[in-house]
């Protein structure tokens, strides 16, 4: 076992505030950001006009600054870059015609291998687009009704909802008319596709909260004052290197101000210049983190032009992931939860989905949990539907956590990704249902991420494992290694996970895994108490009780005494594929000039004649250097110094 103990103290630097710093001018931001300039310049949303002349000329010589332009219409070049592509294909709310499943289905048959997956986004991704095919593909999309418009870039990303939305009995109205209304209003809309970065609204009526209102940029939570149909603000959410839980606004708005509201919301953040100087730091979690929920609504309200009511938002009254069999509000109809594992899909099936679905009326939902749901489905057709699932593919019955977990895209496609996420998942699925049984394991969810962006928020997973690489034990060989966080949680048991393992290699993850279940469950016996959680159990026992259990040998708490640069996809092949250079040193500009001597090519394209190069941004977890001392700004032992593309459109 190679797998190293982090330490528990996460420390950052003292920052001065943006809230309390002068204002930059754009001047200033169009020097500092690459990206700022290239909108200015070319508009994003311009390149769908452009796609001709791009595909005339050839992808090898498509310029880079046209790749990421591509973004704004959620086209992003797979992995490895040999002129395929990602479409990404935008579902408000998940809702999805059987009719419209069938187009996707065609379209990911004809055009991406017959592959797709569902999203934690409640959308559906195709790979292996040709460059020339995608002309094709986006009329192919639109003539569904459906969209790519904003699914990547910095624009509003695709608003999600409850999967069920309209059909509980529980919850207090239909959310599904204002979910319509936003997306008409915001999808394409050239005012909100030049923000400082990606921006996600999630609006729900659940009494679950099951959209993960938590983790979103800004949050809509259904509630009804005085007999008046609104909803309380979140705001600030997020994942990523730091994650941020999001912070209650303390005010109701009415539904017929939702637009209006989520204008005053984006605006203030958007017009800030402050959050656009660095794409570091150009996510409105950040702009809470300098202004508080007092603060941030001070701000709406001054765009707004006037106060808003007062209003709270409510909590979960209970978790719910809409898996299984449900009765509707709705007489005689039932919702049918699927679970997808990892998310994958193919078009072939999606075709036999829109025809099950079509035979009787009713629609799918894509759930945040890259699952779907069938909805409206009679009750004499339950048994039916069942036995159909299973010769399609979904076994309802395979077990609750196939269902639960999370996976990112994985290395396969995506550039950022160091380890293999969908695969891997399984594979640990498997072991767990196999060594325990699937009705022992029950509910527990594990994200599993390639990458820091944490696309599979493995920070509130019970389980969480974020990609990475390790050396072999007395060798140089390199390999899949994944860092292990613990008891996180969403809902009634909202929890940013900690961090109790790093680099586990991959041939040692099972193990790890099943010896963490194993004692979980044991505990869990022994209480009698079937609510017993994994959550709950790590919670229960200190870091370095549970990494002896986890490795089966005592475990030495021992305090790391170097810095870590870590490295992002595009630049691996600079560092021998190592994403994490850890290095004896107390500046970043030491730290840097450490990996740099390690590995010279990092050096010449990281730090060209002793200076950052304009081509990334290094930032300590979230604070640009340039907003610190630059080269110059302490690091504590085990501090990570995070490079950032800046050129990326992410």
């Amino acid at each position: 076992m190679t797998a190293t103990r982090p330490t528990r103290t996460l420390t950052r630097p003292v920052v001065r505030p943006a809230a309390d710093r002068p204002a930059p001018d754009w001047e200033t931001v169009y020097k500092r950001n690459y990206i700022e300039r290239l909108k200015r310049d070319r508009p994003p949303l311009d390149v769908r006009d452009e796609l001709p002349a791009l595909i005339e000329r050839g992808y090898e010589d498509v310029p880079e600054e046209d790749i990421v332009r591509l973004y704004w219409w959620a086209l992003a070049h797979d992995k490895p870059k040999v002129g395929t592509f990602m479409v990404r294909v935008k579902v408000a709310g998940g809702l999805v015609s059987a009719a419209q499943v069938r187009a996707l289905g065609e379209i990911a048959r004809d055009f991406g291998r017959d592959e797709a997956e569902l999203t934690t986004r409640q959308g559906i991704q195709l790979h292996w687009v040709a460059l020339a095919q995608l002309p094709d593909v986006l009329a192919a999309i639109e003539a569904a009704g459906l969209t790519t418009n904003g699914g990547e870039g910095d624009t509003v990303r695709n608003i999600t909802s409850c999967p069920v939305a309209g059909l509980t009995v529980d919850e207090p109205f239909d959310v599904r008319p204002v979910v319509r209304a936003v997306a008409a209003h915001f999808y394409g809309n050239r005012e909100y596709s030049n923000l400082p970065r990606k921006h996600k609204y999630t609006i729900a009526a659940c009494s679950a909260q099951c959209n993960a209102p938590e983790i979103s940029d800004v949050a809509l939570v259904g509630v009804v004052k005085d007999g008046r149909d609104g909803f309380a603000l979140r705001i600030g959410g997020g994942m990523t290197n730091t994650p941020r839980i999001s912070r209650d606004l303390g005010v109701f708005v009415p539904v017929e101000d939702t637009i209006e509201v989520l204008e005053a919301v984006t605006n203030a953040w958007q017009r800030d210049l402050r959050y656009r100087i660095s794409r570091a730091k150009a996510r409105i979690k950040f702009m809470m983190d300098d202004y508080g929920p007092e603060g941030m609504r001070a701000k709406v309200e001054e765009v707004l032009g006037r106060p808003l009511e007062d209003g709270e938002a409510p909590v979960p009254t209970t978790d719910a992931d809409h898996l299984g069999i449900h009765r509707q509000r709705q007489p005689g109809l039932f919702s049918v939860g699927v679970p997808v594992p990892s998310g994958r899909i193919t078009g072939t099936k999606l075709i036999a989905l829109a025809d099950l679905a079509q035979s009787y009326g009713g629609d799918l939902r894509l759930t945040r949990q890259q699952n779907f749901v069938l909805a409206d489905v009679p009750g004499r057709r339950l048994a039916d539907v069942r036995a159909t699932l299973r010769e399609i593919g979904f076994d309802l019955d395979r077990g609750r956590a196939f269902g639960r977990s999370l996976a990112c895209t994985s290395h396969q496609f995506c550039n950022y990704s160091v380890a293999e996420t969908k695969g891997k998942l399984d594979e640990v699925l498997d072991g767990l249902t196999t060594h325990y049984g699937a009705e022992a394991i029950g509910d527990l969810a594990i994200h599993m991420d390639g990458c820091p962006h944490a696309c599979a928020q493995h920070w509130v997973g019970e389980i969480g494992l974020q990609g990475t690489t390790t050396r072999v034990e007395g060798s140089d060989e390199r390999v899949e290694a994944y860092d292990l966080t613990v008891g996180g949680g969403l809902g009634t048991r909202t929890a940013i996970g900690r961090r109790l393992m790093r680099r586990v290699p991959t041939q040692d993850l099972d193990g790890v895994l099943d010896r963490l279940v194993g004692a979980w469950l044991a505990e869990r016996g022994r209480r009698g108490d079937a609510g017993f959680t994994l959550g709950d159990y790590c919670n229960a026992h200190t870091d370095e009780e549970l990494i002896a259990v986890a490795t089966g040998e005592a475990a030495v708490a021992t305090a790391a005494e170097t810095a870590t640069v870590r490295v992002p996809g595009p630049l691996l092949h600079l560092t021998d594929g190592e994403d994490r250079i850890d290095v004896p040193a107390a500046t970043v500009g030491a730290a840097l000039a450490a990996a740099a001597a390690r590995y010279p090519r990092f050096g010449a394209a990281v730090l060209p004649g002793g200076a950052v190069d304009d081509s990334v941004i290094v930032a300590v977890g979230d604070d640009d250097i340039r907003t610190l001392d630059g080269l110059a700004t302490a690091v504590r032992p085990d501090q990570d110094i995070v490079i950032v593309m800046a050129m990326s459109g992410g």
